[in-house]
């Protein structure tokens, strides 16, 4: 007499017994990136080639995506972003992954148009039931954000890796930079920080299901006011707060405005529970790699904080956009961010004369 095997139980004890997702990763999310520093000095290395006028926007300014024009109306948006994995869940990590990846092409002003995977897996140590489930929740934001995730490419990888590469439109006369900040402007931040701490209290253990919630809302969320934020004039830059930190991509867009950001450190908002998890040590290796990058052009107005200095230096994933827009139109951008569900959007501080750098005040 046979036995037919039961497959959804099979599938389901295989999934069980599986290591930890972000037990066979070194790092995870944008806290994987390369740290600022060590980035810097490997581009110097790199030779330049002629740039043909259609490439509006290359690897000058440090910016989240390469844009080329293609017609006076339109322009292509490309990036490409993947990471190990910052959470256990395997359709959570590919939905951050997917997120993650997609928010470069809504801080350039752009549209999505389609994604491809990038995949490196280690084959004999996950389960496929957890890989398709990485696959899926990649594919459930790119439907979300109402595109086909049109192929990609796959490796067997000794840690886990998961992204997308992005393509978009972007009309060229709406295109926004890191780089187009204006002394007077003020700087709107879209959410809430503290991803890198909270993931460091789960890789412990030490995170609670209320901090696992509001974890994936923020990093699970499109960051989708970008186009809306582009088509206003009085918005002149924008980027997306990722793995180097607030301070770290408020310097990128004060060197690239030639002036000094203000941030108003109490000001900026965290997630639920992260000053708590910072104040008893959970910071992640990238923050201190953070730190040694670029901590020299930061200039404290009151006394240095190692907490707030673990704050701001915290690499997040999928993190909000950060805006630099003319007084006139603070209450419009607040507004454009509150229509797409971005309630925590505040004021973080301002861009001034003076040169490049940061001060927090």
């Amino acid at each position: 007499m046979s036995v037919t095997p039961d497959l959804n139980q099979s599938a389901a004890s295989s999934e069980a017994s599986a290591p930890r997702l972000t037990s066979l990763s070194h790092g995870g999310g944008c806290g994987c990136k390369i740290a600022p520093g060590v980035l810097a000095k490997l581009l110097e290395r790199a030779s330049p080639w002629p740039v043909p006028p259609a490439l509006l926007v290359g690897t000058e300014t440090a910016d989240d995506a390469a844009v080329y024009q293609i017609n006076d109306d339109q322009a292509i948006v490309a990036t490409t972003d993947f990471f190990m994995p910052i959470v256990d869940d395997p359709f959570d990590f590919g939905r951050i992954a997917a997120t993650n990846a997609l928010s470069d092409v809504y801080a350039m002003g752009g549209q999505p148009l389609f994604a491809l995977a990038v995949v490196g897996m280690p084959i004999n140590v996950l389960p496929p039931t957890t890989i398709a489930r990485i696959l899926e929740g990649g594919e459930s934001v790119c439907h979300a954000a109402g595109i086909p995730l049109a192929g990609g490419h796959s490796i067997d990888s000794v840690e886990p890796i998961y992204g997308l590469v992005a393509i978009g439109l972007v009309d060229p006369k709406r295109l926004k930079r890191n780089s187009g900040a204006r002394p007077g402007d003020v700087l709107v931040l879209g959410k809430p920080i503290g991803v890198g701490i909270l993931s460091a209290a789960l890789k412990q253990d030490l995170l609670d299901a209320d901090g696992y919630a509001a974890m994936i809302d923020a990093t699970t969320r499109l960051n989708t006011p970008g186009p809306k934020l582009a088509a206003l004039d009085d918005v002149h830059a924008i980027t997306d707060v990722t793995g180097f930190g607030v301070l770290g991509h408020a310097l990128e867009m004060s060197r690239g405005a030639n002036a000094t950001i203000q941030l108003d450190g109490a000001a900026i908002p965290l997630l639920p529970g992260v000053a708590a998890h910072a104040a008893a040590g959970r910071i992640t290796g990238a923050s201190r790699r953070n730190w040694a990058s670029y901590g020299a052009s930061v200039t404290w107005a009151a006394a240095e904080d190692p907490i707030r200095q673990a704050l701001l230096t915290d690499p997040q994933t999928a993190g909000g956009l950060l805006v630099a827009c003319a007084p006139a139109a603070r209450e419009r951008v607040l507004a454009i961010f509150r229509e797409h569900g971005f309630a925590e959007a505040t004021v973080v501080g301002e861009v001034a004369e003076g040169p490049a750098g940061v001060v927090v005040r």
